[in-house]
């Protein structure tokens, strides 16, 4: 639908018009430091202008006091103003919002009656939301991209404008905009209701927007089309969603859809098939069936955890997965939390609820006796199984459940004790995903939600505290304001994988509600009584989630020491069949997971098919091998094999599983398999 100029009684204010209403000098300061004056207000365009002919091309849009702005934004009093172009880090977030604007466009060229709605940008991307009877198909991408095109051709000039509530409401109407209209019709009657013209095209939105759609260029592609609801209720309009990807240059987008392709090829879900690990199926949506495989996994996961957490002073407990509905009200879950739990009524009429988190039962725990100071820090652990409702359309493998697995633990102290805590904590954290081979780990800190329980004065407690802790670490976060959990301000730990992509796992919670509210104490040094400082901590977060980062950022080849099979020992013939069963007994005996391939079948095809289940080590004997005391082995990803004696193999194996495990191997571990090696030999040469 192309946008006619509105009505010419309606009052429109313009950026630019706002330049003559102040004579008061202006002084920017820029990032090198420098300062320029002027006699009034002036526009980014301007400034980019008179700084070179280079930076006034490059320009896409101003942060003016760190607040992104247009170029046309006139700036009418003293600010720290910086240039942002294509090279900077904030250029991706307009370039994606304006490429939803672009693609609004095109949809409403090619198909008129369509109706707009929303068109945010997104993480990698942006979409647009749009109302129309007939369905989008991928077939329509090309079309709608080659338009898309056509309008970044014409290098249409975008402006702002600012509508008279009233009028801007009546045009949207008279055009058939009715979701338009209904959202002008909700905003704070003291904002104002700003337009972007682009070219004939207008719609409702507060920017900032480039100077024209020439700026965005054409490394953009349309990805997908998906379901959505206006304002995301399921009892309004159906809507259509495209979603699309848009970078600063061909090499960025070539780069994506190559990561796109190869993080197909490292799905979890198609490795956890390939590997006979779990399934997922209708009757228990959102929870995982976990195969023999798979549990080994599962299983090597939290006994690597348990060891890391004992080492570190923890101790272990288990709480009920079903709790009365009042322990909820008290801790206040009920209110904050209520809707995504689920509930079940018992035959006594009590109202009982699947645990959503494992915090309230810790506090139980910790009840269960009089703990005096001395006693703090307290560092308690619990592999607890949570369950919390997600809507289905959100469910996705391992990395979006109903229930799952949380290595939580809960650390009692005193306020004086917070900064050393949380500085063994974030250590721990690091530690443990170094071990796992993730070197690139980003920290957040979230504060205080809108929705929460507590006053101020203990959030601005909780806060500092945690804040000087993550400090005194030295490492360095970036703040995410208002995403703190209902009862405590908290840093996430966010992972970089082997293609670039980012996975919040680790958190780390200061609270200074939840014990007061469950009447949690210790005994002070004035022996009176004192609400204990609660620090939640998980390290992986969800072990399901956790396995399914682990087994995409290796593709399935997992580390020897993490892998559910470890190696398989397989015949050439079945006359190494008897040498193949000393091999394995005698691998299994020094603590590795193995299987024997008697099957009568090639070897060729046992390799083929061992290699796709991502088995690490392959040994294959055969009777020349059986007579020489040596194996064949083979290393998942490398071509060829190496022959090595009995002996050797068995050392080797057994060193690298036992380092991979962060426990020293023992002289006396790899005399005895060596010796072991050396019998094995001598009695299939007799």
């Amino acid at each position: 639908m192309i946008r006619k100029n509105p009505p010419g009684d309606m009052p429109i204010a313009h950026d630019s018009a706002q330049l003559a209403s102040s004579t008061d000098r202006v002084s920017i300061k820029l990032p090198d430091g420098s300062v320029r004056e002027y006699p009034g207000p002036v526009t980014g365009a301007t400034l980019a202008a008179e700084i070179g002919p280079g930076l006034a091309k490059a320009a896409l849009v101003i942060k003016v006091d760190g607040v992104l702005r247009d170029l046309s934004f006139p700036i009418a009093q003293d600010a720290a103003v910086e240039i942002v172009t294509r090279d900077s880090d904030e250029a991706l977030d307009v370039l994606r919002h304006d490429c939803a604007h672009v693609l609004a466009e095109a949809v409403q060229e090619l198909f008129p009656g369509t109706q707009i709605t929303f068109g945010p940008a997104i993480e990698d991307g942006f979409y647009y939301d749009f109302h129309r009877d007939e369905p989008f198909t991928p077939d329509d991408f090309e079309a709608i991209e080659k338009r898309m095109a056509e309008i970044v051709a014409r290098d249409e000039p975008i402006t702002r404008e600012v509508w008279d509530r009233a009028a801007a409401i009546e045009h949207f109407k008279s055009i058939g905009e009715t979701f338009k209209a209904e959202h002008v019709a909700t905003l704070p009657e003291d904002e104002d209701i700003s337009i972007y013209r682009q070219g004939q095209w207008l719609d409702l939105c507060t920017g900032p927007h480039l100077a024209s759609t020439g700026k965005l260029g054409k490394a953009f592609k349309l990805m997908k089309v998906a379901g959505a609801y206006w304002r995301g209720d399921p009892e309004n309009p159906q809507l259509q969603r495209i979603y699309g990807t848009c970078w600063r240059n061909d090499k960025e987008l070539k780069a994506y859809l190559h990561r796109l392709k190869e993080a197909e090829k490292r799905d979890h879900r198609r490795l956890g098939r390939e590997m006979d690990l779990f399934h997922f199926q209708e009757d228990a949506l959102g929870a995982v069936f976990w195969h023999p495989k798979g549990w080994t996994l599962f299983q090597t996961l939290i006994d690597y955890m348990r060891q890391r957490q004992t080492r570190a002073g923890y101790v272990e407990i288990n709480t009920p997965d079903i709790m009365d509905r009042s322990l909820w009200e008290r801790s206040g879950h009920w209110e904050k939390f209520g809707e995504n739990m689920f509930t079940t009524e018992a035959k006594e009429e009590r109202v009982f609820a699947l645990k959503p988190m494992n915090c309230p039962g810790g506090v139980q725990v910790y009840k269960q006796g009089i703990t005096s100071y001395r006693d703090l820090p307290l560092r308690i652990a619990e592999f607890g199984k949570v369950h919390r409702f997600e809507p289905s359309g959100a469910l996705h493998g391992l990395m979006r459940l109903r229930a799952f697995t949380q290595d939580d633990a809960h650390i009692f102290c005193t306020e004086e004790q917070i900064t050393q805590e949380c500085r063994i904590v974030c250590q721990l954290i690091l530690n443990i995903y170094r071990e796992f081979g993730f070197e690139d780990v980003r920290i957040k800190f979230s504060d205080r939600p809108a929705k929460r329980i507590g006053s101020d004065a203990i959030w601005d407690k909780s806060e500092a505290g945690l804040k000087a802790a993550v400090e005194a670490t030295g490492l360095s976060y970036t703040t995410n304001p208002g995403e703190g959990a209902f009862y405590g301000p908290k840093l996430e730990f966010v992972l970089r994988d082997a293609i670039g992509r980012d996975w919040q796992c680790g958190t780390l919670q200061v609270d200074l509600n939840l014990p007061e509210r469950l009447d949690a104490f210790y005994i002070g040094p004035d022996g009176e009584k004192h609400p204990p400082v609660m620090l939640h901590r998980a390290l992986f977060g969800s072990l399901e989630r956790f396995t399914g980062i682990l087994l995409e950022h290796y593709a399935g080849k997992l580390p020897l020491w993490l892998a559910p099979v470890q190696a398989v020992v397989a015949t050439i013939t079945s006359d190494g069949d008897s040498y193949a069963r000393e091999v394995t007994s005698h691998l299994v005996a020094h603590g590795l997971r193995v299987e024997t391939d008697l099957r009568n079948e090639k070897i060729g095809y046992k390799v083929r098919e061992h290699s796709l289940a991502k088995v690490p080590v392959l040994l294959v004997v055969g009777k020349r091998e059986a007579k020489e005391g040596t194996v064949s082995l083979r290393r998942l990803g490398k071509e060829g094999s190496e022959t090595l004696s009995l002996r050797e193999a068995l050392i080797r194996l057994e060193t690298e599983a036992l380092r991979s495990t962060n426990a020293p191997v023992r002289p006396q571990e790899g005399d005895r398999a060596a010796d072991e090696a050396e019998r094995i030999v001598k009695a299939t040469a007799g």
